[in-house]
C-alpha cells in the first residue's frame, strides 16, 4: 500500500470524518513531517512551522525550506519564531519547547477553524520513546509511548505515521524526488535519545530485525491496558472518595485498605489524572509510598510539586498546592 493510502486509512481509523474537516499539519522540514505533508496533499489544511531558534542559521534555513515547500504545494502556511532558550531559562528545555509548540498549534487550530492537528511521529520514534522510558524505569503506563491520538485540547492531535518505519518514509520521499532538512542536533551523542537511535536500536536489530514493530505492538497493548485501568481507577476512586476538606482530597482509609496495594496505587494515579495534576515528576516509588501511608504503614510525606499525603484516623488526606481543584500549578 502506498504511503498516502496508509496515512488516509490511519486518519480515518483514528478520526472518522477527518477528510471533510480542515486541519493543521506540523512541518519541521524533516523527512517525517515532509512525507506526512505530501501524503495528505489534496485536502484542506494549513502548514504550521515553529522556529525555536535553537540552531541559529540552520533553524532559519529550516523555516525557509518549509515556506518554499508550502508555496510550491500551494498550501496556506503559518510561522512562529521564538527564542526558546531564553524563554525556558531555568526549566527543562525539551519539555518547555514541546509545551509551547503544542500550545501554539492548538491556538492556530482555533484561529483557522481546523478540526485536527497532525504530526509526523513514526514507528521509529515510537520505539525510541518506549526504550527511553524503559531506561528511565517507567511503569506499565509509560510503555504506552506516543499516543496515536491525543484529545483534551481544543482539537485532537493525530499521529497517522506511528505504524510506518522511518526507512519507508525515506523511500517514499526518494521516489517522489522530494528533498528534506536534516537536524544536525539529532547526531549529538550527548542526548540520550540520539544514543538510543544510533547505538541501542541498531544493536537490538541484530537480535530482532523487526524490533521496531515489536516495540510498537508493546506500546499499542499498553495503551489498551491503560484504557481498561483508567475505567477501573475511576470506579475505585468513586468507591473510596469522601467530600473535600479545606485544600485537601479526602479518602476513606478503611475502604482503601480493603482494596490491596496495587489498587490503592491506581486510586492515587486516578486522582492525579482526573485533577490534571502533573504526573511527569511522579515515579513508582512515589505511588508506592502513598499506598503505604494509606495503609498506615508509613509516615506522612511530601511529594513533587508541593503535594502532601498523610493519614489521620480513618481518613487519608491529599493536600494540593492549588487555589481550586484542577487549576494550573502555581509557581
Amino acid at each position: 500500500m502506498a504511503l498516502p493510502e496508509i496515512v488516509r486509512e490511519s486518519m480515518s481509523r483514528l478520526l472518522p470524518g477527518w477528510a471533510g474537516v480542515p486541519g493543521i499539519v506540523a512541518v519541521s522540514g524533516g523527512a517525517d513531517s515532509v512525507a506526512l505533508l505530501l501524503a495528505l496533499c489534496g485536502g484542506a489544511m494549513t502548514v504550521a512551522h515553529l522556529n525555536h531558534r535553537l540552531r541559529g542559521d540552520e533553524s532559519d534555513a529550516d523555516e525557509q525550506f518549509v515556506r518554499e515547500l508550502a508555496e510550491q504545494l500551494r498550501i496556506p502556511s503559518r510561522f512562529l519564531r521564538l527564542d526558546i532558550a531564553t524563554e525556558a531559562a531555568g526549566e527543562n528545555l525539551e519539555a518547555y519547547a514541546r509545551s509551547r509548540r503544542y500550545g501554539w498549534l492548538a491556538e492556530l487550530a482555533v484561529e483557522t477553524g481546523a478540526g485536527w492537528i497532525a504530526t509526523g511521529h513514526h514507528a521509529d520514534d515510537q520505539a525510541e520513546t518506549v526504550l527511553h522510558r524503559l531506561l528511565r524505569g517507567t511503569g506499565l503506563q509509560g510503555l504506552r509511548g506516543i499516543a496515536p491520538i491525543r484529545r483534551g485540547g481544543p482539537v485532537p492531535v493525530v499521529r497517522p505515521l506511528l505504524c510506518v518505519p522511518r526507512a519507508d518514509l525515506l523511500a517514499y520521499l526518494a521516489a517522489c524526488g522530494q528533498s528534506y532538512r536534516t537536524d544536525s542536533s539529532n547526531a549529538d551523542p550527548r542526548f540520550t535519545r540520539n544514543r538510543i537511535r544510533h547505538e541501542l536500536l541498531p544493536l537490538l536489530k541484530s537480535f530482532n530485525a523487526d524490533v521496531v514493530a515489536a516495540l510498537g505492538r508493546t506500546a499499542a497493548q499498553a495503551e489498551e491496558w491503560f484504557v481498561v485501568q483508567q475505567a477501573e481507577g475511576e470506579r475505585l476512586l468513586a468507591f473510596v472518595e469522601l467530600p473535600d476538606g479545606d485544600g485537601v482530597k479526602v479518602l476513606d482509609a478503611t475502604k482503601l485498605e480493603s482494596l490491596g496495594e496495587p489498587a490503592i496505587r491506581l486510586v492515587f494515579r486516578s486522582i492525579w489524572a482526573r485533577e490534571r495534576w502533573p504526573v511527569s515528576a511522579m515515579t513508582f516509588t512515589h505511588w508506592e509510598r502513598m499506598a503505604k501511608i494509606a495503609q498506615n504503614l508509613g509516615p506522612p510525606s511530601d511529594f513533587p510539586c508541593g503535594f502532601h499525603v498523610r493519614r489521620v484516623g480513618a481518613g487519608v488526606l491529599v493536600k494540593f498546592p492549588y487555589p481550586t481543584p484542577g487549576g494550573e500549578l502555581q509557581s
